[in-house]
């Protein structure tokens, strides 16, 4: 194979032909009529026994060649791509294909590459970070969560509260009909938690054991069952059981149930150190992920629609993957939130084009600060790799490339050198606001 007329074009494409001589040529065609000569019926010969010679010379010499060029097609990429040094992204195209009289074959492709990028700042950026600042109100809050989450439910003998469990049948109705999913029994209601159709709880609230009424409420406007929606409708319930929350006591046998500590003041120490460790890694974060936005606004690439594009195809399939460990897939949830999949990639375009910022600016960092990784550094890297995931060395290995450790280690090294050199400024105070709310103590 030859390679000839590489040209680069905008938006960091690159075009190329590859010239694939007679021999190559040859033999891409005889292994696509191998491939195919069981589909083609020839009169005179049982179904597969035909010669090439002899199809050729029904449907002409050229029958087999759109099939050799597709035959050919990924190994002449490949070629060209390694010849000529091509750091290509994304799925590459066939714009043509010449078959020079049957002697051999040009293909011509074009390809999206990895953009030439030139630095702006990214050392000494400015950003803001927030203090961290743990008030004894948070950590009553964080004790509080404790409390309830050790909470002993009973039942007790009197009307339901809000903050009660409801222990109720149902059945509902429209203009006097039962629809389907309206009716259960022996239903836990946890007044207050809003999971049931707006107004239905706080018309329980009252009820005691043994009592029943008739609610009135009305579906939603946006309800997800359409034949419901903005509709009156009628419950019938009956309440069987009052049950509440009954919360241990704020003391040290309190702290000694749930910690390893003694006293409550020791618990509430470390409840308070955690909730400062929680507060300084998002922080941190912030700080972290705000130069990284900063020094990627800085940089200058004519980056390939290509790359964003592969961005969005990971990010989708990660959507798809996180929501199947819970059950789910991403047709039947955009299905549900009214949405359809061009739509969802529109709302992954920004933060895909903001990754893809990202890798180029670190992959040009790492370049620019001569960034080295030793082969002792990846394989201490897959050995963190191993203790993480709980396998053994060698599955890590075949899972994973040397090539995809080695740039993850040197994108990692250049962030440091990104994030060492970064100067903390005060929030605004919107977004000390925004630091509010804060990650929980574990």
């Amino acid at each position: 194979m030859i390679v000839k007329n590489v040209e680069k074009q905008e938006k960091s494409t690159v075009s190329f032909d590859v010239v694939c001589d007679a021999q190559e040529f040859e033999k891409a065609i005889n292994t696509v009529y191998l491939k195919n000569r069981g589909k083609i019926f020839v009169q005179g010969f049982r179904k597969g026994k035909a010669p090439r010679m002899v199809i050729e010379g029904m449907y002409g010499k050229d029958v087999f060649y759109e099939d050799a060029a597709d035959e050919l097609a990924p190994a002449a990429f490949t070629f060209a791509v390694k010849d000529q040094s091509i750091r290509n992204v994304g799925t590459p195209a066939v714009k043509g294909v010449d078959f020079g009289e049957g002697k051999e074959m040009t293909l011509s492709f074009v390809t999206a590459v990895w953009p030439e990028v030139t630095l702006g700042e990214y050392k000494g950026l400015e950003a803001p970070k927030a203090p961290v600042n743990v008030t004894d109100e948070q950590v009553d809050a964080e004790l509080e969560k404790t409390r309830k989450r050790n909470g002993r439910i009973v039942t007790v003998e009197r009307p339901a509260q809000d903050g009660d469990t409801a222990v109720i049948d149902y059945e509902g109705s429209v203009d006097g009909v039962p629809f389907d999913g309206g009716k259960a029994e022996g239903h836990s209601l946890v007044l207050g938690s809003g999971s049931f159709i707006p107004g239905f709880e706080d018309q329980v609230v009252g009820l005691g054991a043994g009592e029943e009424k008739d609610i009135d409420v009305t579906f939603p406007e946006e309800y997800h069952e359409a034949s419901l929606a903005g509709k009156a409708a009628v419950f019938h319930v009956k309440c069987n059981e009052v049950k509440e929350t009954q919360l241990p006591d704020l003391d040290d046998e309190f702290a000694k149930d749930v910690s390893e500590f003694d006293t409550l003041d020791e618990y509430r120490a470390d409840v308070r150190a955690k909730l400062e460790k929680a507060q300084a890694d998002s922080a941190e974060a912030g700080f972290q992920n705000a130069l990284i936005e900063k020094a990627g606004d800085n940089i200058t690439a004519d980056i390939p629609d290509a790359m964003v594009e592969e961005q969005v195809d990971r990010m989708v399939r990660e959507y798809d993957q996180n929501l199947q460990y819970n059950g789910l897939n991403l047709e039947l949830y955009l299905k549900y939130l009214g949405q359809d999949m061009n739509g969802f990639r529109d709302q992954c375009r920004p933060t895909a084009e903001r990754r893809v910022k990202t890798e180029l600016l670190l992959d040009k960092v790492a370049e620019a600060e001569d960034i080295q990784v030793s082969d002792e550094d990846v394989e201490a890297e897959y050995g963190k790799l191993a203790e993480q995931y709980g396998v053994d060395l060698d599955t890590v290995k075949g899972a994973i490339p040397q090539e995809s450790v080695t740039a993850d280690l040197k994108s990692r090294r250049a962030a440091d050198i990104i994030f060492a050199a970064g100067v903390p400024t005060e929030p605004a105070p919107e977004e000390e606001k925004a630091e509010a709310e804060e990650p929980a103590a574990e």
